[in-house]
């Protein structure tokens, strides 16, 4: 097993800028497989979901220069825990959730790393700002003195085509780029946090500083 997947890290990092950080996607990945990726070299890992994330990292304590990364959605009352044991939150989707983990940051003494996700297409299936909102939402989340809001997420709908999810990436850069624009003391959009097996290198493309791989890393997860 391990032997595969060093050589498929090894093939997608060939592939990557070295300005792009490659996370390595573990939901329902094992720990052996985990220890496998990070003897290839991967220090950033993601996870969608916080307790079995949890359980990994107490068996993974040895591993102690990996950064964790949660990428799923993220509930409101997961958000302590979430706080706890990730140093980056690529999902934070909303202007609630946003000032509760402003709060939670300033009892716990932390100071996250996080991007704001947000849908350029409107998408039943996805959390996440519109865009109009999110424009509307900067000046509340400026306030927000304990996150460090320094990057963009976004996922496109399912079923577009190539042409399309590229749009969708390039657009997700012009919005970054129009929020710096209007110079915020506390917000400072450098990340794109966009890509996954299947189109990571349209994101890549586009100006992703991010890329969340799993499937390509590690084989197809059980059903």
């Amino acid at each position: 097993m391990s032997s595969s997947i060093s050589e498929r890290i090894a093939t997608v990092k060939a592939q990557l800028p070295t300005s792009v950080r490659l996370i390595a996607v573990t939901k329902q990945v094992p720990t052996d497989a985990i220890r496998a990726a990070y003897a290839a070299g991967i220090r950033d890992f993601g996870e969608n979901r916080i307790q079995e994330a949890i359980a990994k990292q107490a068996e993974l304590q040895d591993l102690s220069d990996v950064t964790w990364h949660f990428i799923g959605h993220l509930q409101s009352n997961k958000a302590k825990k979430a706080l706890e044991n990730f140093s980056w939150l690529h999902s934070v989707d909303n202007l609630k959730l946003a000032g509760r983990l402003n709060e939670l940051a300033q009892q716990l003494g932390v100071s996250p790393h996080v991007c704001l996700q947000v849908k350029i297409l409107p998408d039943p299936n996805k959390s996440g700002w519109s865009v109009p909102q999110l424009l509307t939402d900067l000046s509340a989340l400026n306030q927000y003195k304990n996150l460090q809001i320094q990057g963009l997420m976004a996922i496109p709908p399912l079923g577009l085509k190539d042409v399309e999810i590229l749009d969708v990436f390039n657009r997700t850069r012009e919005l970054a780029q129009e929020i710096n624009e209007q110079k915020w003391s506390h917000i400072h959009i450098h990340q794109l946090s966009m890509g996954m097996s299947g189109d990571y290198q349209l994101a890549v493309q586009a100006g992703a500083t991010m890329v969340r791989l799993g499937t390509i890393l590690f084989g197809e997860r059980p059903t």
